[in-house]
């Protein structure tokens, strides 16, 4: 029977999380799948625990001569070695509940005019204890692309489940970018195709100091002018789209500034991020709305 689904894990020095990451997907209810782990030059013992499975499901792959690529390059890797309908991209440090597959498949397979799902999920710490969910009971998916501009709320890895279509008609991950490749990779697909979101929660995204998101914040957010740019060269966003995205990235950098200290630097970005959209920014600053 073809393989259903290709579960790509990229890989580099998890070997706190990588075990459990990838027994999530082994212990699925929905078993036609193909799990691709490519590990980008690991340096802890990830690669001895990669080898302990015993699984013909399981491939590992690695770049010539165990290079660190990042991740763009670790997914693009497992890419061009899936053979599914499906990709699903799973970070090395979260995990699936059980029925993640199973229930997103069969809504890709009841929709045919919708190119990728993602579902709710749970954020945990480093001990799996629950934090907050990742989205409101009030979340809905309207399939607009500027509102993925504007906000970044879904992750392509680890909750989201595509169609292999999708992927090759936008292309690969961007692999000069080593922090916000995924909101480019979701950026894209929206501009592509049809969106869906399941309101039951199928994930833990795992909150530790360790994670990408935590140790480079400011690069993800820098990172994001130069996706703004090529979005911008790519689709026909709306101008109140594009200044509302330049106020989130002017705002995030402020935030990071400010807990680096650099206080002058930080009060730039937030006079910006008022000037660009001052009705959000007193609604950030209220505390009546977050900023994704």
């Amino acid at each position: 029977m073809a393989v259903s689904v290709s579960v790509i894990i990229p890989a580099y020095n998890r070997e706190a999380y990588i075990e459990e990451t990838i027994n999530s997907v082994l212990y699925q209810t929905f078993q036609n799948f193909e799990l691709i782990v490519v590990d980008d030059g690991s340096t802890d013992n990830t690669r001895n625990i990669l080898e302990s499975f015993d699984d013909e499901r399981i491939s590992i792959l690695e770049h010539p001569g165990r290079a660190n690529k990042g991740q763009s390059a670790a997914i693009n890797l497992g890419l061009k070695h899936a053979k599914g309908e499906f990709i699903a991209i799973l970070d090395s440090d979260d995990y699936w509940l059980p029925e993640k597959l199973e229930i997103q498949v069969a809504y890709l397979q009841q929709h045919n005019d919708i190119g990728l799902v993602y579902a709710n999920g749970t954020a945990v710490d480093p001990n799996r204890n629950h934090l907050y969910p990742i989205y409101n009971e009030d979340h809905r998916e309207c399939s607009d692309p500027g509102r993925v501009l504007k906000d970044c709320y879904f992750f392509v890895p680890t909750n989201s489940l595509v169609r292999s279509e999708v992927i090759r008609k936008v292309g690969e991950f961007d692999e000069s970018l080593r922090a916000a490749q995924d909101h480019d990779m979701a950026i894209r697909i929206a501009e592509t195709t049809k969106l869906a979101y399941i309101n039951t929660p199928l994930f833990a995204y795992r909150r530790h100091p360790e994670s990408i998101s935590s140790t480079r914040a400011h690069i993800r957010w820098q990172n994001g002018f130069y996706i703004l740019d090529k979005a911008i060269r790519r689709f026909n966003y709306p101008s109140n789209i594009i200044r509302s995205r330049k106020a989130v990235l002017h705002f995030r950098l402020y935030q990071c500034r400010k807990r680096n200290g650099q206080f002058l630097s930080a009060i730039g970005h937030l006079l910006t991020a008022g000037y660009l959209d001052p009705a959000r920014s007193v609604r950030v600053l209220c505390r009546k709305e977050l900023i994704t």
